[in-house]
């Protein structure tokens, strides 16, 4: 969760456990080209991996075809980034590169970045059924439950194989009759504020 970043209180790696590894892999036809927020003890081994110090996944292009993101859950303090600019690098990247994204997020379905970057832009999210998922924490399974349910997002147009593959996980969700639709009170895809910064 944490991915390389310093998050509030934390400052451990959460890993994307090896199942969910898996059905990605299964739903990108067996190849994950982009992890943005990678780590040392990741399982997702994409071709091209960033990791911090060396490489901000914020600041970096995401002009691949898939993408895999588990973002960090909190807020960076330092770099003043929230998920939220997660959120919007993943539907910015299927809208302007027609890239194939995957996010694995704390279920926040009333905030302003599932308003603003889920709602009307993703195609499909599949609500996990494990009630406290357990992440690989620096790459050990540790036992610990995330404390929030989490959600699998999908930026693309084959559904049928997203719900193929995540309904043995979750409640799968088509989120194309909502596709253009003004949710919240934004009308366009935009950058979160102090976004030029990072």
């Amino acid at each position: 969760m944490t991915a390389g970043r310093t998050v509030n209180s934390q400052s451990v790696n959460w890993c994307t456990p090896p199942k969910y590894v898996t059905a990605v892999r299964k739903v990108f036809g067996g190849k994950i080209f982009l992890d943005p927020c990678s780590n040392e003890w990741s399982i997702v081994h994409a071709e091209t991996e960033y990791q911090l110090p060396e490489k901000d996944g914020l600041k970096e292009s995401w002009n691949y075809p898939t993408i895999y993101v588990n973002p960090p859950y909190g807020s960076d303090k330092e770099r003043r980034t929230t998920i939220k600019y997660w959120l919007y690098k993943c539907a910015h990247a299927h809208k302007n590169y027609g890239s194939q994204v995957l996010a694995l997020v704390p279920v926040a379905t009333n905030t302003s970045h599932w308003k603003e970057y889920v709602w009307g832009r993703a195609t499909a999210v599949c609500f996990l059924y494990d009630t406290r998922l357990r992440f690989l924490v620096e790459g050990k399974d540790e036992g610990k439950g995330a404390p929030m349910s989490c959600a699998m997002i999908y930026w693309n147009k084959d559904i049928d194989t997203f719900r193929e593959v995540f309904i043995d996980y979750g409640a799968v969700v088509d989120l194309r009759p909502l596709q253009g639709k003004i949710i919240g009170d934004k009308r366009k895809l935009h950058q979160p504020k102090l976004f030029d910064e990072i």
